[in-house]
């Protein structure tokens, strides 16, 4: 972000947040999209559960319906223009009951994400690679330790303006 775009938000905001010292700059270029800074979007948020039939059956009885279930650890419902995951092994990836994610348009885009994350003060939680699903994940913890999942799946269609679709 440069610092005029922050001094024109800090007006919106009644901050000043563009008086300060000048705002990082990107170094890298990103030739797969158009943005300088991730998009201001939660593509799928995930909850750890005990029991993944009986995390379904309880979302079922609620009137959720056409959950995707592709293995005996993890299923996926669509909730408007995002998805909500119930998965069994949650706690073993970083995360402690609860993990946002941020899907991206391409594999190149995971690394600069995480690389951005990293620059901006977070840590890489779990560094990118290839995975057994056929996607490109990997994932960034903030400042508090809250856990961003940060993937490309290839079986997913992210639209233009951010959503996410099954």
């Amino acid at each position: 972000m440069t610092r005029q775009g922050a001094a024109e938000i800090g007006r919106h905001l009644g901050q000043p947040l563009g008086d300060g010292p000048d705002l990082p700059r990107r170094e890298r270029e990103r030739t797969d999209y158009d943005a300088d800074d991730m998009e201001q979007r939660i593509s799928l948020v995930t909850v750890g559960v005990a029991d993944l039939a009986r995390a379904r059956r309880f979302y079922e009885a609620l009137g959720w319906d056409g959950a995707q279930q592709p293995d005996q650890e993890v299923c996926f419902f669509q909730a408007g223009g995002m998805v909500f995951g119930l998965w069994t092994a949650l706690g073993g990836h970083g995360a402690t009951g609860i993990e946002l994610a941020h899907n991206v348009r391409s594999p190149k885009e995971v690394d600069v994400l995480l690389a951005d994350a990293e620059q901006a003060g977070g840590s890489v939680a779990r560094p990118a690679k290839r995975m057994e699903w056929g996607g490109y994940s990997g994932a960034f913890a903030d400042l508090d330790g809250n856990v961003w999942e940060v993937a490309h799946n290839p079986d997913w269609t992210i639209a233009d303006d951010g959503t996410v679709h099954l």
